[in-house]
């Protein structure tokens, strides 16, 4: 392990952490392709992190971002430098350990990183996901024309969604960084792709959060909640060429499908007072059945007019963004919120970027002294 920094001058190697066994993973993509046959995007289903799981995935995400049919990421990604500044006055002070889950590109990283070596408090870089691929695109694109140490950086390749691997990762990030604060990230809207966002977030929280910690958010925000908004944010989706061909690109590695282009839509739902879901779905649209064969060489039916989810995301009203850190038990220091640009006769869509602490590390509030009461004293 000593001799390691030195192999890493060559830019052309990377250190990776495999923390999980990835024959357990491919089994877990497969269960979630056995499912039944269900027309409302809600049976088969490849689940969040695999879509970016493989070499394809990952070239076709980094096209995705960049397509000017893809507002929703490329937005994201261009605004980022400036929404983060407004955050940095809610940082502890000294040196910040960063832990980035799920880095995607990397570009984010970068301006964050960026930020903390121009004021001399960088710490340790690790970012976290279930892709090796997705790692090493993030680490040499957030690491570009920056001055880190080799020995400061650690990718992991972990499913960090499940409770295990957490408490693993947990263990891991204790051991480099002691007492010393850590930022967390979770940016891209990434939370809206599980199926209980809530859930995820608060486990999150409980496992990593100490009173030190910052945790920086990116969701995906609306001002309207009806069927018309619904139907403007699943059209961002469908309109992008290369959203498309990365969202099938998963489909193709783990099933002998014939992917058909026209069988692929985005449909939006009103979720509750929450949010608006968008769920991009192919559908057997030949008029009669197929059968998929699978990973491990076993094949299921796919009768006509059966879906496989292939993407769940939402985008948050206000209201549905506080009861979430309600009840996942983590309260704001801070935040910033963008709002898109949309033409006069379709619904605004932003971008909310919010620091959050465990609301465990938040002092409590001044008990309420009862003033006197002018009839009686």
């Amino acid at each position: 392990m000593r001799r390691i920094p030195s192999i890493l001058g060559d830019p052309g190697w990377t250190v990776c952490l495999v923390g999980e066994e990835q024959s357990g993973k491919l089994a877990q993509v497969t269960a979630g392709l056995r499912h039944g046959p269900d027309p409302s995007g809600s049976g088969k289903r490849i689940t969040s992190g695999f879509s970016y799981w493989g070499l394809e995935s990952t070239v076709a995400w980094a096209h995705a971002c960049n397509d000017l049919y893809y507002p929703v990421m490329r937005e994201s990604i261009g605004s980022f430098s400036r929404r983060w500044r407004a955050m940095t006055q809610t940082l502890p002070d000294g040196p910040l350990h960063y832990v980035s889950l799920g880095p995607g590109t990397g570009q984010k990283d970068q301006a964050l990183l960026r930020y903390l070596d121009s004021r001399g408090r960088s710490g340790c870089y690790i970012p976290v996901d279930v892709s090796a691929e997705m790692l090493r695109l993030a680490q040499r694109e957030a690491l570009e024309h920056l001055h880190v140490p080799p020995a400061d950086v650690l990718p992991v390749q972990l499913d960090f969604s499940m409770p295990a691997n957490l408490d693993r990762l947990c263990t891991l990030i204790r051991h480099a960084v002691g007492d010393e604060p850590v930022v967390y990230s979770l940016l891209g809207n990434t939370l809206a792709n599980f199926d209980n966002d809530t859930q995820l977030l608060a486990l999150l929280a409980e496992k990593l959060l100490r009173p030190q910690d910052r945790f920086l958010l990116e969701v995906a925000s609306t001002a309207g909640q009806d069927e018309a908004a619904a139907r403007a944010a699943a059209h961002e989706y469908e309109n992008s060429p290369r959203f498309r061909e990365f969202v099938t690109s998963a489909l193709m590695q783990y099933t002998d499908l014939q992917i058909d282009m026209n069988s692929l839509t985005c449909e939006g739902l009103v979720e509750d007072d929450r949010a608006l879901k968008i769920k991009v779905v192919y559908r057997n649209r030949t008029g009669g059945p197929l059968e998929l064969t699978l990973p491990d060489r076993s094949t299921v039916p796919f009768p006509d007019q059966d879906t496989i989810r292939l993407l769940l995301s939402r985008k948050y009203t206000p209201a549905g963004l506080e009861k979430m850190l309600v009840d996942a038990r983590v309260t704001k220091v801070g935040e910033t919120h963008d709002v898109g640009h949309a033409a006069f006769d379709r619904p605004a869509f932003g971008l909310a970027l919010l620091m959050l602490q465990s609301a465990d590390a938040a002092p409590e509030p001044a008990p309420r002294v009862p003033g006197p009461n002018p009839f009686r004293d």
